[in-house]
């Protein structure tokens, strides 16, 4: 607050106790107590600390070996393992590729030693088993179930099993791996429960040469076993979205039937 002069007026000596308390500023005293207040809380976090140090340490270490068990598992149990796994597909892999490329009965043969193992190696089914978890294993897992659907008959739910076992992400292989899955079914004579299949198999891994493939089996199920309503879906789908696609003509001669066939 500002303070006039007068002319004549003598400053006192020694400032009178009410002068002092009238000039005190009151900021001083709400800074006090700001850290007053600021003290009272810091004592309290340090005594909270103090009591409860012991579980902190616990979880910081936790946290710790976590992170420390995560590394060490993946450096020395997961990479070696998946580095075993591959040394040891070799035959299977060799076997598997050799009824690929086969025709007759040759083929269910080599299928059935990829899938059981030669050389002293394992097979198909051995690595899915022993390495699961690694990508080696996993595709074994991929393998067996594209094995058993080729040797058809009796061994179907076994290809509809690993199939359904394959962690393919979003990969080519995965929508294979549901397609499969569609085919084993429609041979079991489960011609309903392949459509879903088909259909995941199209959105699986979209793109301009095997999704209208896979749509296209997704109808002509569908129009075997009357839903006429998933395969005009699927087909208005190949037809605006895949018009250069080798599939289009047929596309457009079965949707005129399905559309004709839900009137």
């Amino acid at each position: 607050m500002a303070t006039y002069n007068k002319r004549g007026y003598k400053p006192k000596t020694k400032p009178e106790k009410e002068d002092n308390d009238q000039l005190f500023d009151d900021s001083e005293s709400t800074t006090a107590e700001v850290f007053s207040t600021l003290d009272e809380g810091a004592n309290k976090a340090e005594q909270w600390l103090e009591k409860n140090q012991k579980a902190l340490i616990i979880i910081v270490a936790l946290i710790a070996i976590g992170s420390a068990t995560a590394w060490a598992y993946n450096q020395f149990v997961a990479q070696p393992q998946e580095i075993v796994a591959i040394e040891e597909s070799s035959e299977a892999n060799k076997y598997y590729d050799l009824a690929v490329n086969s025709t007759g009965k040759e083929k269910d043969s080599l299928y059935g030693v990829a899938l059981e193992g030669a050389n002293g190696k394992y097979g198909l089914i051995k690595l899915a088993e022993e390495y699961k978890g690694t990508d080696a294993g996993n595709l074994a897992t991929y393998q067996a179930g594209m094995a058993y659907l080729n040797i058809g008959g009796d061994q179907l739910q076994k290809a509809i099993d690993y199939l359904k076992a394959y962690d393919g992400g979003d990969t080519v292989l995965k929508a294979i791996a549901k397609a499969g899955i569609g085919d084993a079914l429609v041979q079991a004579g489960q011609a309903g429960d392949a459509v879903s299949y088909y259909m995941d198999a199209a959105n699986a891994n979209v793109n301009e040469y095997s999704t209208p493939k896979y749509l296209l089996k997704a109808a002509q199920v569908a129009l075997t076993t009357g839903d006429n309503s998933t395969a005009v879906t699927a087909l208005e789908r190949i037809e605006e979205n895949y018009p250069d696609a080798d599939e289009i003509k047929t596309a457009q001669v079965l949707l005129g039937q399905a559309k004709a066939a839900s009137n």
